[in-house]
């Protein structure tokens, strides 16, 4: 579903706006249930890991390289917008051209981790969305089954994490205070 954008203030691109701004996107996303993937092979990685796309905001020159993605869920909407339109909407220059706004959703459990995993990567309130990131891109490179977070960690499904993992975050959980003792 093909949309032109002409207007920054379109209501339709709501799951978009002001993402440099952290701590408004932390509630935005979590409580809209979703998060954003930027450039088209995180976009892709993420969409192929069996999360469902709410809607996609593209520059017209990405159209070609996300075709099979869009074409395949003709219920979700495409903004097409320039990329001028992007960066006003965004608060950044979107210079991969390519968003989508995905469904943010509970896949795993800690214990359904631990029970189908060999290794997993432990990670302790690392608060660095960037360092999060690398961590779960790393942890796949090497063949880690997933990730354990602590509950003060970075959100593995911000858009800074998801960009620098390229999606690699396809098995993660928190832990919460039931699953932490202090010693």
């Amino acid at each position: 579903m093909l949309i032109a954008v002409q207007d920054a203030g379109d209501p339709r691109l709501a799951d978009y706006v002001g993402l440099r701004e952290s701590s408004l996107r932390r509630s935005i996303e979590v409580a809209g249930g979703l998060f954003i993937a930027e450039g088209a092979k995180v976009i892709r990685r993420a969409v192929e890991t069996g999360y469902r796309p709410r809607s996609f905001l593209l520059a017209e020159r990405w159209l070609d390289d996300l075709d099979d993605l869009v074409s395949a869920r003709p219920d979700v909407p495409v903004y097409l917008v320039s990329e001028a339109l992007a960066e006003q909407v965004t608060g950044f220059h979107v210079h991969r051209g390519a968003l989508a706004s995905l469904h943010r959703e509970a896949r795993h459990t800690v214990e359904g981790l631990l029970a189908t995993s060999r290794r997993l990567v432990v990670t302790e309130d690392v608060v660095d969305h960037a360092n999060l990131g690398a961590i779960a891109r790393s942890g796949a490179a090497l063949g880690w089954d997933g990730l354990l977070l602590s509950p003060r960690c970075a959100d593995p499904l911000y858009r800074r994490a998801v960009k620098t993992s390229m999606g690699a975050d396809r098995k993660s959980t928190r832990l919460n205070s039931s699953h932490v003792s202090e010693s």
